[in-house]
């Protein structure tokens, strides 16, 4: 979720994790056999249920899950079909949303999505209207307690990085999405852990919200929208508190 701080970002997940892991699990495994029904169950073959892996891995989920939710993508199941989509939102006080869902019934799915839009002070935009707001970049955060800052930034940037950032909690190393299994290659081949570690969209601009339960709001509808079984991501170029 975009807009918060990338600290309270790795809080949040972490704590969603704990709240809501079998609804987490079950997300992860519509993504795993989505990724291995179009790319095969091989993840050195399959950038993308790599990604997919490494979200598994942060999250926890058992290997059985895994391997069984794979299993049934290339075991000719062809009783599910998903379809991906992105619902851009304007949300109460200016803030812009990207909605990214994986459903096996765009009817069903939309009609859900745009009554609680309308219960929560959310409205669709047009096509293009929101997505001009982000840029799809690669994101890993790193612990300080995990690297040292030189060390890591040297790897970073040799590895095709284009920007590092430190703040008093760790750093974020930011890539084109094309580099980004490059440079997060690299870290994993110097052993260092990545407490994030995907390709993301943020924001080109963050926007406060300044009227009175505005954030409250918006952080509200936010939590809605991932409580869907069929939501994948929610991005938001809102500033949110941390907490």
């Amino acid at each position: 979720m975009a807009g918060h701080s990338k600290w309270a970002k790795v809080k949040h997940f972490k704590g969603a994790i704990d709240a809501k892991r079998g609804r987490i699990f079950s997300k992860l495994a519509k993504e795993l056999f989505i990724a291995a029904r179009f790319g095969g169950g091989d993840p050195d073959m399959n950038p993308r249920l790599r990604m997919v892996l490494l979200k598994c891995r942060s999250a926890s989920m058992p290997k059985e899950n895994i391997e069984r939710a794979i299993k049934r993508a290339t075991g000719g199941d062809d009783s599910v079909h998903y379809e991906e989509l992105t619902y851009e939102v304007f949300g109460p006080g200016g803030a812009a949303l990207l909605v990214e869902v994986s459903t096996d019934n765009r009817n069903r799915t939309s009609a859900e999505i745009r009554s609680l839009l309308a219960k929560h002070g959310g409205t669709m935009a047009t096509q293009g209207a929101v997505s001009r707001l982000f840029q799809r970049k690669g994101q890993i955060i790193v612990s300080r307690d995990d690297a040292q800052e030189d060390q890591l930034m040297e790897i970073a940037l040799e590895a095709g990085a284009e920007d590092f950032k430190a703040d008093p909690e760790g750093f974020e190393i930011l890539t084109d999405p094309g580099a980004f299994e490059a440079v997060h290659g690299r870290l994993e081949a110097q052993h260092i852990k990545c407490a994030v570690a995907e390709v993301t969209a943020l924001p080109s601009l963050t926007v406060p919200l300044a009227a009175p339960g505005a954030a409250e709001t918006v952080q509200k509808l936010i939590e809605l929208l991932e409580d869907h079984e069929d939501v994948k991501e929610v991005y938001t170029n809102a500033e949110l508190p941390n907490e």
